[in-house]
């Protein structure tokens, strides 16, 4: 997606009339460097243009502070189900976002989404967009850690695996410093390039990266290795935990033989082809165990494994507990 393409639709609000009022909406252990990167390019944008193009208000799902994943607390100026103004509304969320169940909170943004609001999800932010019920029709994208679960729970949704997406009314970003990106779009939409660069300029972002840019570092610089035919093998691997591919079938995909292969991850990786993608798999397994409502069964199958008990056994070898223990430390992740 360029950002031509975006097709953000002009407001309706006369620019004459004053500054468009954006609104964060803080879920409860949001990421504080999305939120940062979100809101900082507008306040640049008044500073270096000289006028108040933007405000801000900040609001939680009960008025009070909104404690970041880091323990630091914003404050905020609403709760959730004012009658608060606003032209875009910002969807903050990080932890795990999946166990997060506010119906007041779903049913101001499907009231906001009916007003015309636009609406906006950075880092998990998505995902609450989706419990909405605001996403359906929409392309989008969210943090790569939340895709699995994501997917699971919302397999009919339009979920691409890009940096941003502007679409319509809905703005989304996978998080990190992507906002910086996302926010050059707005600003350039709404305020001219010139400006929109001056801002990227301002906070050394000397690339600004396209909306359909990756959200993960090159398979090359992740491992820390530079044999190609290694990579394809590792990149096919992280492409089918759900039906495992045959160690046959991985050594026809690197060009070499078997014992070729295994002598390569050995070399490179440390450890054997089976012992690399049994870990893929494994630490697939403790993302959906954490963000989703699935059956232990249900994990398994989706991660590659015939039974339960197999399951369990080399859950435990590798962490030291069974699937089920990661599911107690979350039970409290649910606001009401």
């Amino acid at each position: 997606m360029t950002v031509s393409d975006a097709r953000l639709p002009s407001s309706d609000r006369d620019h004459e009339q004053g500054p468009a009022h954006v609104g964060f909406l803080l879920i409860p252990d949001f990421a504080l460097l999305a939120y940062a990167s979100a809101i900082e390019p507008l306040r640049a944008a008044n500073r270096l243009s000289g006028r108040d193009l933007y405000r801000w208000s900040h609001v939680s799902i009960d008025g009070l502070p909104a404690p970041a994943s880091n323990g630091v607390s914003i404050q905020a100026e609403y709760g959730v189900g004012g009658e608060m103004r606003f032209d875009y509304v910002f969807v903050c969320a990080g932890g795990n976002p999946a166990a997060f169940q506010h119906p007041q909170t779903f049913a101001w943004l499907r009231q906001l989404a009916r007003r015309g609001v636009r609406l906006g999800g950075v880092s998990g932010g998505p995902y609450i967009l989706a419990h909405a019920n605001v996403l359906s029709g929409y392309r989008f994208t969210i943090h790569w850690e939340h895709a699995p679960a994501f997917l699971e729970d919302y397999p009919e949704l339009d979920l691409r695996r890009s940096l941003y997406e502007i679409d319509r009314d809905r703005l989304t970003s996978s998080g990190g410093t992507a906002p910086l990106d996302m926010m050059h779009a707005v600003i350039a939409r709404e305020h001219g390039s010139e400006l929109a660069l001056a801002v990227s300029e301002w906070f050394l972002q000397t690339h600004v990266r396209e909306g359909e840019g990756p959200q993960r570092m090159p398979l090359r610089e992740r491992l820390g290795i530079s044999h190609a035919p290694l990579l394809r093998v590792v990149g096919r691997m992280e492409q089918s935990l759900e039906n495992p591919l045959s160690r046959a079938e991985l050594a026809r995909t690197a060009g070499v033989s078997l014992r070729q292969l295994e002598r390569l991850f050995r070399l490179h990786l440390g450890r054997s082809l089976g012992e690399h993608y049994l870990a893929l798999r494994l630490d697939r397994a403790r993302d959906l165990l954490r963000q989703t409502s699935l059956s232990v069964l249900e994990i398994g199958l989706a991660c590659g494994f015939a039974s339960a008990s197999h399951f369990s056994r080399a859950y435990r070898e590798r962490f030291g507990h069974p699937p089920r223990a990661e599911r107690v430390p979350h039970g409290g992740a649910v606001w009401r």
